[in-house]
């Protein structure tokens, strides 16, 4: 079973300490959701993991598959299988999704596609996911709604088929349905691939259309609590992050 590991992780940014002795484990074929206060060290996870050079790894290591992946390029953890979906993605004016994606695949990927055959892998999900096939014709990003732009992402995530995604509060901004698109997507997904998800979030709602296998707690840089199954989740939700501990 393939593994993404973070092992006594301790990171900084410009100089502040952030994560304080972090370890968790995400495993192929499962979702691992990760829940927290605001300030608790959560997007810090998701960054340093894909290897943004602003967070620094002063003490620990991130394993992939047992290999060492702390000192590479965010690019080479893409290659490798890593993904991240941001909380608040950017618009790029010009650029349709279906151009962007096509060219994130024949980066990311060995068999390259052309134009001809990367529509049809394109129509191909965006049917599995129900999304309308227009879509794929927007600019990416360019006036979407919070809904759109997570929807957007799950796209992604079902044509590169990554290993691992690290899915940055995904439920932020969106309404009930696009909730459910987007968890539909999720579950689809990773039982199609075997992919490994680290679901991070504030709230349980999106908990209640994806079946979590485990969930940590983080408060300030340290995993406080961790427990098979979505109970954890429910007690969150009843008491609060003070509560828990």
């Amino acid at each position: 079973m393939a593994k993404l590991q973070l092992k006594n992780l301790h990171v900084s940014v410009n100089g502040k300490k952030i994560l304080r002795g972090v370890n968790l484990e995400i495993e192929s074929g499962k979702v691992h959701a990760l829940m927290g206060p605001n300030g608790s060290g959560k997007s810090t996870i998701a960054n340093v993991i894909m290897g943004n050079q602003k967070y620094k790894v002063e003490k620990g290591k991130i394993l992939l598959n047992g290999k060492d992946i702390t000192g590479m390029s965010a690019d080479e953890r893409a290659k490798l299988g890593l993904f991240l979906s941001f909380q608040y993605p950017c618009e790029v004016t010009g650029v349709t999704i279906s151009n962007f994606l096509r060219t994130a695949y024949n980066n990311l990927k060995e068999e390259k596609l052309d134009v001809v055959s990367f529509h049809k892998l394109l129509k191909e999900k965006m049917k599995l996911l129900g999304i309308d096939e227009k879509f794929g014709r927007r600019y990416l990003n360019e006036g979407f709604s919070g809904g759109e732009k997570k929807k957007s992402e799950i796209l992604q995530l079902a044509v590169l088929q990554p290993k691992f995604a690290i899915l940055d509060e995904t439920d932020s901004g969106t309404d009930i349905d696009a909730l459910k698109t987007i968890a539909n997507g999720i579950n689809t997904i990773k039982k199609s691939t075997g992919m490994g998800c680290l679901l991070i979030t504030h709230y349980n709602r999106i908990l209640k259309y994806i079946k979590v296998d485990k969930v940590s707690v983080i408060k300030e840089g340290r995993i406080t609590k961790e427990a098979k199954g979505d109970v954890l989740a429910h007690e969150i939700e009843s008491k609060g992050y003070s509560h828990v501990s």
